[in-house]
């Protein structure tokens, strides 16, 4: 990743401590992301997608045990800047969030118009109320919103309308970067292409990057630059997107391509042996060993993301 890049995360690390013990949620994770790309982050339920949102955007709850790494945004170290400073100055402004579920993050009291205006107003990013209503009916109408829906309740709304709102709070203060959070799980698979296609414009038209973080691999492709693919709390697979939807290299790559259903081929989707490790207790050396089906003796140690082609690295040692 270059150095002018708008976000490089460098060896992030986030264990949470529980009852049962230390939970590696995100361990060891570096990428890099330019301006006006999207990294769409791929894996099974479990394997730290959301926490690695989370430590990038510093939502962390309160048993967290070990938050370490570095994050640029805009060449700027994150990481040393106090919570204050750091929720004055970044978040929303110019790093937001789209959680997974849009009904659960609206408040039902309160009129959509209002909470999308909110962080303008709390970031002082408007001066005056009417402004940032103003503002915020400019961010309903961008993501298709009519401005009548500014007087509504969340609960007088659809599960994609809903979803809509949430991304025009994110975007109302015109970030660089947005995580969006399984976008479009809980939505039909119509309301999934119109939200995907409303992401892709939106890219276009404001050069805004976005970390997608979904286990949808065939929707992810329609917005997708650069692939990370996280496997037990670390990244396996990180390359141009074309190269993972095409050519995948990791074997846990190759079986999550291999999953997906084909409508120009007759090939039966396989399925991936065994059950993912838990973050409790990771195996030592290669965390895919137990499923995969190219094991050897050298799995026994960990593997090294190394770099097999310009811009593209693997952590296997069929690569090394």
């Amino acid at each position: 990743m270059k150095k002018d890049g708008l976000l490089r995360v460098e060896d992030l690390c986030l264990h949470f401590r529980t009852n049962k013990g230390l939970v590696q949620a995100v361990d060891g994770v570096s990428f890099g992301l330019g301006r006006g790309l999207t990294l769409v982050v791929v894996g099974e339920a479990g394997c730290g997608k959301s926490s690695l949102a989370r430590a990038i955007l510093r939502l962390l709850p309160r048993n967290v045990h070990t938050y370490t790494g570095r994050i640029f945004l805009n060449g700027v170290d994150i990481m040393k800047l106090g919570e204050e400073r750091f929720r004055r100055e970044v978040r929303w402004s110019k790093l937001a969030f789209v959680p997974q579920a849009a009904i659960n993050s609206l408040n039902p009291v309160v009129k959509v118009g209002n909470q999308v205006a909110e962080p303008l107003l709390v970031h002082r990013l408007a001066k005056t109320k009417s402004e940032a209503i103003a503002r915020a009916r400019e961010a309903c109408e961008l993501v298709g919103l009519p401005g009548d829906f500014l007087s509504r309740y969340a609960f007088e709304l659809s599960g994609g309308m809903r979803q809509r709102a949430i991304i025009a709070m994110a975007l109302a203060a015109r970030p660089a970067l947005v995580v969006l959070d399984e976008p479009t799980s809980a939505l039909d698979v119509l309301t999934q292409a119109n939200i995907m296609n409303l992401l892709k414009g939106i890219k276009q038209k404001f050069k805004t990057s976005f970390i997608l973080i979904t286990h949808d691999i065939a929707t992810s492709s329609e917005l997708a630059d650069i692939a990370a693919i996280m496997y037990a709390g670390q990244v396996v697979e990180l390359c141009n997107a074309s190269q993972f939807y095409r050519e995948p290299l990791h074997p846990y790559s190759q079986k999550l391509i291999a999953s997906v259903p084909s409508l120009r081929q007759e090939k039966r989707p396989e399925f991936i042996p065994g059950q993912p490790p838990s973050l409790l207790n990771p195996p030592k050396g290669c965390r895919f060993t137990g499923r995969c089906l190219s094991r050897s003796n050298r799995c026994e140690k960990e593997p090294p993301l190394v770099e097999v082609k310009e811009g593209r690295r693997v952590k296997c040692w069929l690569y090394q």
